[in-house]
């Protein structure tokens, strides 16, 4: 039996949106997904809102609706909890298309992995576990895009809300009981400061495979490509490989040819690349050339030797057993680089870090505890 009505209600005008959003600005919560398409572009292209309010599905039309103030008020209203599932990209949508990032927020997803019913669960499975109920997933990769929508795509929509705030209710409750809600909520805070946070151009080189091996001055050039390469992807709307892929990148900042013949001959450079910006790339070459060595970056670390194996793997054990003393997954409480991160931290100081994200709430869980193992090693 369905917990409420799942039948869509199609939103295509701004009066009735914003008669919706001053309705919803008196609500605790409401449940939001969105639906987008980014095959081709940098940017996502948001094709659907849906909103559930405990009483009906209401999809709304971001292709015919331009005046967006009142949604943008409703999504930046403190007073309204945003209920999402696994939001990250969902939040980018926002950001793109509102210029806004929703917030309060709750992750059904992450408050599911602290509820102990699994890492990374898909909202079908939540729904399923907590409700009983199947949710059809037969439209995720069709055309959002298209006018009209299909029925299938309509119900596919509505149901991705119908049953979410019935959902949060039972997470609510379960989490206040096991006094891990503060938990979930950080979590959560943290996506909304990610997703706030502008992008450092001048760091992304850091990012690309194989960074390691080169030498400052290369590196100074692998700089000031990857950061061109974030811009132009940005300005372009389009994905970062269709600029130029990090392996061209990589062999451009190694090899730093002087003519466009030689140019030419770096692997992976898009032809489109080599006729718009191939002077460009070349003129950018010759002048990080004259960049003075005190700018130059440092050297990055290579990956971690195979001797400190023993030291990561007493450590994951470590974390290990407090999940499972506590019906957690591993996953939820720390993450690969952050363990590399603990065992860098004494190569280039006099004792073993955390990262910032284990000195809040995670301290006293598995923090302390990892500081204690990596010091035993």
């Amino acid at each position: 039996m369905n917990l409420i009505s799942t039948e869509p209600v199609w939103i295509d005008n701004a009066e009735k949106l914003a008669e919706l959003c001053d309705k919803w600005k008196d609500q605790a919560a409401i449940a939001v997904d969105t639906e987008f398409m980014r095959s081709d572009t940098f940017y996502p292209i948001v094709g659907l809102l849906q909103i559930g309010d405990g009483k009906g599905c209401y999809l709304i039309d971001p292709l015919a609706i331009t005046e967006l103030q009142p949604l943008r008020g409703l999504m930046s209203n403190q007073q309204v909890t945003k209920v999402l599932h696994s939001c990250s990209e969902d939040l980018e949508v926002f950001q793109t298309w509102l210029a806004v990032v929703p917030s309060p927020i709750f992750d059904t997803q992450i408050a599911a992995a602290f509820a102990g019913l699994g890492y990374s669960l898909s909202y079908a499975n939540l729904v399923k576990n907590l409700l009983n109920t199947e949710i059809p997933k037969d439209e995720t990769r069709s055309d959002w895009l298209q006018r009209p929508l299909s029925v299938a795509q309509l119900k596919y929509a509505a149901l991705d809300v119908a049953h979410m705030l019935v959902v949060y209710g039972k997470l609510l409750a379960e989490l206040k009981a096991s006094e891990r809600l503060n938990w979930a909520k950080q979590d959560c805070a943290d996506l909304i400061i990610k997703a706030n946070r502008p992008p450092v151009f001048s760091d992304a080189y850091k990012d690309v495979g194989l960074a390691w091996k080169l030498r400052p001055q290369e590196l100074c050039l692998l700089r000031e490509l990857a950061a061109w390469r974030e811009k132009e992807a940005r300005k372009r709307n389009i994905p970062r490989n269709r600029v130029i892929k990090e392996a061209a990148m990589w062999e451009i900042a190694r090899k730093k040819p002087e003519s466009f013949s030689l140019l030419e001959k770096i692997d992976d450079i898009p032809s489109k690349t080599l006729r718009q910006d191939g002077e460009f790339l070349l003129q950018l070459i010759k002048d990080s050339q004259l960049i003075p060595e005190d700018q130059w970056p440092e050297k990055l670390d290579p990956p971690l030797a195979p001797e400190f194996g023993s030291l990561i793997k007493s450590m994951k054990e470590c974390v290990r057993e407090i999940a499972e003393k506590n019906q957690l997954p591993t996953e939820i409480l720390i993450r690969k680089k952050e363990y590399e991160f603990i065992v860098r931290s004494k190569m280039h100081g006099d004792d073993y870090e955390l990262p910032e994200r284990l000195k809040g709430w995670r301290y006293s869980l598995i923090g302390e505890a990892l500081l204690e193992e990596a010091r035993k090693s």
